[in-house]
């Protein structure tokens, strides 16, 4: 039986294994992510090390099972003013062979709990791929509520994608989303 999952933030140090972990993320389950297997590859090792430093509005945990990198999450604050009480969460990914030992559920409550340490953030949000019934599940069960839905979201390949926005209120003084069918545009900046 192996040990339950451990999460940290990841630094510019452990870029080789993010770089493997989050490469194999995107060649296993493409309808999953934005960015392509092909782009990531194309980016250096310095890259991706400079990316994946923590900063004071972001940063990228890992999970890990037996020492090894097998889940990704990362949480940004957003930075302009107007938006700067809302944090959103990307980039999820728990290798297959390591789903269903709560690795995806430990990367969650830590990205939570950096978000709630951050002064004035009173919201996340992420959205997720029709594909992803069991990230969409893993979200509601922390709380994450879909305010929107958007029709041909995102396109991979021939394949047409319909993509859910989900929001989380961290205080319970947090107003409910004021309509389930605002645009997208209104969401965040577009996503890695």
């Amino acid at each position: 039986m192996s040990e339950p999952p451990t999460v940290r933030v990841l630094t510019a140090e452990d870029a080789p294994a993010y770089r493997e972990a989050r490469l194999l993320a995107l060649q296993s389950d493409p309808q999953a992510f934005i960015t392509t297997a092909e782009e990531f590859a194309a980016r250096t090792l310095e890259d991706v090390a400079a990316r994946l430093s923590p900063t004071p509005t972001s940063c990228t945990f890992g999970a890990f099972l037996n020492g090894e990198l097998v889940g990704l999450l990362t949480v940004a604050r957003e930075t302009r003013p107007a938006l700067a009480h809302r944090a959103n969460i990307y980039g999820v990914s728990v290798r297959v062979e390591a789903r269903g030992q709560g690795c995806g559920d430990t990367l969650l409550q830590a990205g939570l709990a950096q978000a709630r340490m951050w002064p004035g953030v009173t919201s996340i949000h992420l959205a997720v791929t029709e594909t992803q019934t069991a990230a969409r599940r893993l979200y509601e069960r922390h709380g994450f509520r879909v305010w929107g839905t958007q029709p041909d979201a995102v396109r991979v390949g021939e394949r047409v994608l319909t993509e859910h926005w989900l929001w989380l209120g961290l205080f319970s003084s947090s107003p409910l989303p004021a309509s389930p069918t605002r645009g997208a545009n209104e969401a965040t900046e577009p996503r890695p």
